[in-house]
């Protein structure tokens, strides 16, 4: 949810940040996204950047990022936090694989960040799953 310093309910008024999509009002969409025969797993200063890509392509709040990466294999597990969530990865560079979780609500579109991530790890197979969180019936 973004900071209320930089937001017009700076005043002290709640905000709903829940998203309406394709007729359904929900706290956000959540993506899952599977990357197989991509490239540049282990290269955590290209992960960081295709982040910052992805977080910019989709319209996002930037909050922090932190990537661990694992000296037994060089697969990465890493975060870009966001003011309105996240987009969280994980690689296994052995296998060619990256799991890519993005979590919005608010005007932001997460599937304007998966070109960035594409473009980034050139996956030969990429599948991209939707759920809505958070449905208000």
């Amino acid at each position: 949810m973004p900071d209320s310093l930089h937001h017009p309910a700076a005043s002290g008024e709640l905000v709903d940040y829940f998203v309406e999509r394709d007729g359904v009002k929900c706290a956000g969409i959540h993506l899952l996204l599977e990357l197989w025969d991509a490239k540049r797993l282990n290269d955590a200063a290209h992960i960081e950047a295709a982040l910052k890509a992805a977080v910019q392509g989709a319209g996002a709040t930037l909050l922090h990022i932190h990537l661990h990466q694992f000296s037994s294999s060089g697969g990465l597990s890493g975060v870009a936090v966001l003011a309105e969530s996240h987009i969280s990865i994980h690689t296994w560079p052995e296998r060619d694989y990256a799991a890519i979780d993005i979590f919005m609500c608010g005007e932001c579109d997460p599937h304007q960040a998966v070109p960035a991530l594409r473009d980034a790890l050139q996956p030969g197979t990429l599948q991209v799953n939707e759920i809505k969180r958070g449905i208000v019936t």
